[in-house]
């Protein structure tokens, strides 16, 4: 298992390195943000902005926005600026754009493809949530074994230990791989909607319901758009119930070690969304209620 999560983020890092989003950087090489949504503006936009305050903020800044194509008119295929860019962000940025386009909002569209994606993704996904429910089989046995090791901690114990434990996930037909698929497949997912989000204009420009799809909540909040607090709260509760699955999959000590860190973590998202455009929040509200409801329905059919 750690030969292929090492691959993975040998490639993953590789992807990265190709280009990906540039903060766009005033004369003090500071970041620049939208004065009315608290946004950090991106350098390398993917289309041209119709808001005349983001195209003067551009300008102000040394970007040539009359170079760029409408995002009515964008196309994934042209200018090369490596692999991420031009194998996901582009691409998703296109489908986003193109799906708008049909229901006349870009804020219904980025769930929408997040929804699509996933639904493709889905039997994929699917099997990291059998694995989870095979392993609530086997615990019974894997808290045994780790009762018999618990203060044997030499190398040949330990070696022992890591036998058995491969003998009990093949009668319960256990991939240990398998469990970190939905891990590798939601990273670069969260990224590129990220970089999509960040680098097209027509979707943080948007809006959906009451929320400016470019504006943080942080900054709503502090000019008195109070309901933005409903978007940190979803994406609190979102996090949370995702979490929870994790930790209710694990066994108890293995829960114990991992509680600390996931919760520590959920702090994090949950400050960090008051930072972040309420699009991205969006994006990930969606993405963990799918995948809460992918377990309920796993769940719910249990493993034969």
């Amino acid at each position: 298992m750690k030969k292929y999560q090492k691959i993975f983020v040998l490639v993953f890092c590789l992807l990265l390195l190709t280009g990906c989003t540039k903060i766009l950087k005033n004369t003090e090489n500071k970041p620049v943000k939208n004065v009315e949504t608290g946004q950090v503006l991106t350098e390398n936009i993917i289309c041209k902005p119709t808001n005349e305050s983001t195209i003067k903020t551009y300008e102000e800044n040394g970007i040539d926005i009359d170079s760029l194509p409408a995002c009515s008119k964008f196309s994934p295929i042209g200018h090369y600026e490596g692999l991420w860019t031009s194998l996901f962000v582009k691409p998703l940025a296109w489908v986003i754009i193109k799906i708008g386009q049909v229901l006349k909002n870009y804020g219904l569209s980025l769930i929408a493809t997040c929804l699509i994606i996933r639904f493709i993704l889905y039997p994929f996904t699917k099997k990291t949530a059998m694995q989870s429910e095979l392993i609530k089989k086997a615990q019974p046995e894997l808290n045994k074994l780790e009762k018999k090791y618990e203060n044997k901690t030499s190398a040949e114990d330990q070696n022992k230990k890591a036998q058995e434990m491969m003998l009990i996930y093949q009668k319960y037909k256990i991939n240990p791989v398998s469990g970190c698929l939905l891990a590798f497949i939601q990273l670069p997912l969260l990224l590129a909607f990220y970089e999509a989000i960040q680098r097209t204009p027509a979707i943080f420009e948007d809006k959906l319901l009451f929320f400016e799809l470019g504006k943080t909540p942080g900054t709503a909040i502090k000019g008195g758009e109070y309901l933005y607090i409903i978007l940190v709260i979803l994406i609190f509760v979102a996090t949370l119930f995702s979490f929870r699955k994790t930790l209710k999959d694990q066994s108890n000590n293995q829960a114990m070690n991992m509680k600390t860190t996931l919760y520590f973590m959920l702090a994090i998202i949950t400050v960090s969304s008051f930072t972040i455009a309420s699009a991205v929040g969006i994006y990930w509200i969606t993405s963990n209620v799918f995948t809460i409801i992918q377990n309920l329905l796993v769940e719910r059919k249990k493993v034969k």
